[in-house]
């Protein structure tokens, strides 16, 4: 059994900060996971309290996934459209995952881990990531990380989602209190 505490690695340790940071000021996470096939969730829920900020996590692996669970339009899958690595579809996924949880932010990320599927206008290692919330406007930024293998790239993936969500959740205003607790 390991005795290395959890927050001992840069990766837990940034999971811990958006554990501790999301429950300090009262807000909640939904992750909407597509190369990375839920690792985001599963570093947060590695956490314990997590249950106080991750509400709930899309594994939308496939475009059907994409399509049905979190309503991407399927034009943007057909000949023409802009494909499933793409700042449209990563907007969409964080877009719908919002609204389809009523948390206060969401994260999406799209993109080609590999070894294969890379092409010249997308190689292996591209990633889209889509964040959206109530105080900000919806936004999708890109990374391009070396093809140091699949593990490689999905733990650079998912280190900056997880400080996407540290550096959005900054700008959030506080929360008003709630009404049912007076």
């Amino acid at each position: 059994m390991n005795d290395t505490p959890v927050h001992d690695n840069p990766l837990s340790a940034l999971a811990l900060e958006v554990v501790e940071t999301f429950s300090a000021r009262g807000f909640t996470i939904a992750t909407a996971e597509s190369c990375t096939g839920g690792l985001i969730a599963g570093m947060i829920t590695d956490i314990p309290g997590s249950s106080k900020v991750l509400d709930r996590g899309y594994v939308t692996y496939s475009n059907d996934a994409k399509i049905e669970m979190l309503s991407v339009p399927e034009e943007f899958f057909e000949e023409g459209g802009p494909g499933a690595v793409s700042e449209e579809v990563a907007e969409a996924m964080a877009k719908n995952a919002l609204q389809k949880s009523s948390t206060d932010i969401a994260i999406s990320v799209t993109g080609i881990a590999g070894p294969g599927g890379g092409t010249e206008d997308k190689p292996v290692g591209l990633v889209w990531f889509g964040c959206a919330c109530d105080w900000a406007p919806t936004f999708a930024i890109s990374r391009y990380f070396d093809d140091n293998g699949r593990d490689a790239i999905r733990a650079e993936t998912v280190m900056t989602a997880l400080m996407i969500l540290i550096e959005t959740l900054k700008e959030a205003p506080d929360k008003e209190p709630d009404q049912d607790s007076e």
